[in-house]
């Protein structure tokens, strides 16, 4: 009959790797160096492999050690949240929840939502992460992400929130003095200022309910990796730029900033909640779940989306 697996000990391996000293981790575990030592000893006797590179200066992970990380983190993690779906009532949620969003809706959206969940769960610690470059949320151990794209790593759990148009604009200056494009292959006359992380590199895609698709190569003066540092451009009138909906809002909203080509459409993205494998989170993470789902229902600049499980 097989042996249980050692559970414990792969937790503790997670915990070691993620502190990167095994003093250090059995401080935080409560337990004994030599009871953290020998955990790692069993493992690698049972694997007939070593996990661990120890000198005098640290340790490092070896190849086999990396490949079992992913799953023993899944063990410590998912040992945590059956631990605090128990004993965690909905009256009193508390503890951390690690966030990941982009850093423009982040800061424009995401950031202002969170005072009002803050006053309703005063024991939950919120460790937010602002980029926008793709994180790991598993091998960073974010409990869940906020993308504005289309999901790539089917693995993940995703939820819709909503839809986010994106829209060419400028100033009304910019247009004054350069004229208003009609066609995309107008905009070969433009000054355009492209989002690094946009879909394309090279070139930027519209659509025509009536004429089609049209792909329209550009070269731009002003490339960022932030869209929302676009803004200072655009509402001096240096320029026009792709920009999802959410952050030219207020100032399509007070004339600052203006929409051209209204009939040639780029194709819209999502809102997703992302969140790691595994269908079992602490209660308090599915509070704000359940928060950002109920925030997010009736934005002011996403009327009437329309929003599903993915």
């Amino acid at each position: 009959m097989n042996k249980l697996p050692d559970l414990e000990a792969w937790a503790i391996f997670a915990k070691v790797v993620e502190i990167g000293s095994f003093a250090r981790a059995a401080d935080a575990l409560a337990l004994s160096q030599a009871t953290v030592s020998k955990a790692i000893t069993r493992l690698e006797e049972r694997t007939r492999t070593t996990l661990l590179h120890r000198t005098s200066r640290g340790m490092s992970l070896t190849e086999s050690g990396a490949i079992a990380l992913e799953h023993a983190s899944r063990i410590l993690e998912e040992g945590k949240i059956v631990e605090a779906t128990l004993t965690e009532p909905a009256a009193t949620l508390r503890g951390p929840i690690r966030i990941a969003a982009p850093m423009s809706f982040g800061l424009s959206q995401l950031a202002p939502a969170l005072p009002q969940f803050m006053a309703r769960y005063p024991e939950v610690m919120l460790d937010v992460e602002f980029a926008d470059e793709l994180v790991d949320l598993v091998a960073n151990r974010f409990d869940l992400a906020l993308r504005i794209a289309n999901l790539a790593d089917s693995s993940l759990l995703a939820r819709r929130l909503c839809t986010v148009r994106i829209l060419l604009v400028g100033a009304p200056s910019y247009f004054d003095r350069y004229g208003r494009p009609r066609h995309p292959r107008d905009l070969a006359n433009h000054r355009l200022f492209h989002y690094a992380y946009s879909r394309s590199e090279t070139s930027w895609h519209f659509r025509h309910p009536r004429q089609g698709r049209f792909a329209q190569t550009i070269t731009t003066p002003l490339r960022m990796n932030n869209a929302e540092a676009l803004e200072p451009a655009l509402r001096a009138g240096l320029g026009l730029a792709l920009q999802p909906e959410f952050l030219a809002w207020d100032d399509l909203q007070s004339g600052v900033l203006e929409t051209v080509m209204d009939d040639w459409r780029v194709e819209p993205i999502a809102l997703l909640l992302l969140t790691p494998p595994g269908r079992n989170r602490p209660a308090r993470v599915e509070a704000l779940i359940d928060f950002l789902i109920a925030h997010f229902a009736n934005t002011a600049w996403a009327p009437n989306a329309r929003r599903s499980s993915l």
